[in-house]
C-alpha cells in the first residue's frame, strides 16, 4: 500500500504508568496525523506493532485542546488509557499544548476526554484522564462458564463477573488476592473466543494484596481478540476494574484512592493510581519517553 506523498512526522515512543524507561506500557505517537487516511493509520499502527499507535490531529470540539484517534495492530479504538496519557505527555513534552489550570481536554471518538496534569514530590509530571462514563452488563450462564473455564478453582466470592464498557469494553473478574492473578495461565485461544462472543477488549481479572505493600491490588489485562495476548499495563481495563468496585460497594475495602500494579508476569512494573469519586473516576501515572525522533508517513 503506498504511503505517497511521503513526509516527515514528529514521533515519539512513550512508556506509560513509569517513571522508569522499558518498566511501563509503551505507546507510539505522531504527533501530526493530518493527511493520513484510516488505511494508513492502520498500516503504521500494524507496523509498530504496539498494543496501540496514536494520531494527532487538529481538534473539531471548540473545548478540545486536541484530537487522537487509537489504534491497535488490527483495528482503531474509541478511548483506551494509556494511549491518552503517552500522548498527552508527547505533545506536553515537545511543547506544542499546554494545560490551562492543570486540565487538558482531548478530544478521541467517545468525545472529550478530561486530563489533569501535576508533579510527584520527586518532580515528575503526572497525567491522570477521568473515565468515560461505565456502563455494566451481564454475561451470559455460557459466557461466564467460558471465563471461568479458563479460570478454575479461582473464587470470585459474592461479586460475579461483568462486562464493563466505557469505550473499549472488558470483561472484569475479581478473584481472592494477588497471589492467584499472578498464578493464573488461561488459554489465548479460549479467551479470543470468549472476547468474541461478548463483543469485549478482552478479560480484566484482580485481587488485592495484604497490607506492607507498595501497591494494594495487582492487575492482569487478557486481549488477545485484539492480538495482544497480555497487555502489560493497560489504563481502560485498570477503570473498568475501578468501576466494578464502585458499582459492588467495595471501596470500603479498596479506598478511594489506591495504587495498583500490573506488568509482573511480562517483565514490566507499571503502576497506576486510582481515585474513585462518586461523579467520576481518575486513572494516572507518570509517562517517559524512550524514542524521539521522526517517521517517514
Amino acid at each position: 500500500m503506498s504511503l505517497a506523498p511521503l513526509q516527515s512526522r514528529l514521533f515519539k515512543q512513550v512508556d506509560v504508568f513509569t517513571a522508569v524507561p522499558y518498566l511501563g506500557n509503551p505507546v507510539a505517537v505522531v504527533l501530526d496525523g493530518t493527511g493520513l487516511s484510516t488505511e494508513q493509520m492502520q498500516a503504521i499502527a500494524r507496523w509498530t506493532n504496539l498494543s496501540e499507535t496514536t494520531f494527532v490531529l487538529p481538534p473539531t470540539l471548540a473545548q478540545a485542546d486536541y484530537r487522537v484517534r487509537i489504534f491497535t495492530p488490527g483495528s482503531e479504538l474509541p478511548f483506551a488509557g494509556h494511549p491518552t496519557i503517552g500522548t498527552a505527555h508527547a505533545l506536553l513534552e515537545a511543547g506544542l499544548i499546554q494545560p490551562k489550570d492543570g486540565t487538558l481536554i482531548q478530544e478521541c471518538n467517545v468525545g472529550p476526554v478530561r486530563l489533569t496534569v501535576g508533579t510527584t514530590s520527586q518532580g515528575q509530571r503526572t497525567i491522570g484522564f477521568e473515565l468515560p462514563a461505565a456502563t455494566f452488563i451481564d454475561m451470559t450462564p455460557s459466557q461466564t462458564a467460558q471465563l471461568l473455564a479458563q479460570f478454575p478453582a479461582m473464587d470470585t466470592g459474592d461479586h460475579r463477573p461483568r462486562l464493563v464498557d466505557v469505550g473499549p469494553r472488558w470483561i472484569v473478574m475479581q478473584v481472592p488476592d494477588a497471589q492467584t492473578v499472578l498464578s493464573a495461565r488461561p488459554d489465548m485461544g479460549a479467551l479470543s473466543e470468549l472476547s468474541a462472543d461478548a463483543q469485549a477488549t478482552g478479560v480484566i481479572l484482580f485481587g488485592a494484596y495484604g497490607t506492607g505493600q507498595d501497591a494494594q491490588v495487582e492487575v492482569r489485562a487478557f486481549a488477545p481478540l485484539c492480538g495482544i495476548q497480555e497487555d502489560p499495563v493497560c489504563g481502560s481495563g485498570n477503570g473498568c476494574m475501578a468501576a466494578f468496585i464502585r458499582e459492588t460497594g467495595q471501596t470500603y475495602r479498596f479506598g478511594e484512592r489506591f495504587r495498583t500494579s500490573q506488568g509482573q508476569v511480562v517483565g514490566r512494573a507499571g503502576i497506576i493510581e486510582i481515585d474513585i469519586r462518586p461523579d467520576r473516576i481518575e486513572i494516572g501515572g507518570c509517562a517517559v519517553t524512550c524514542i524521539d525522533g521522526q517517521i517517514t508517513a
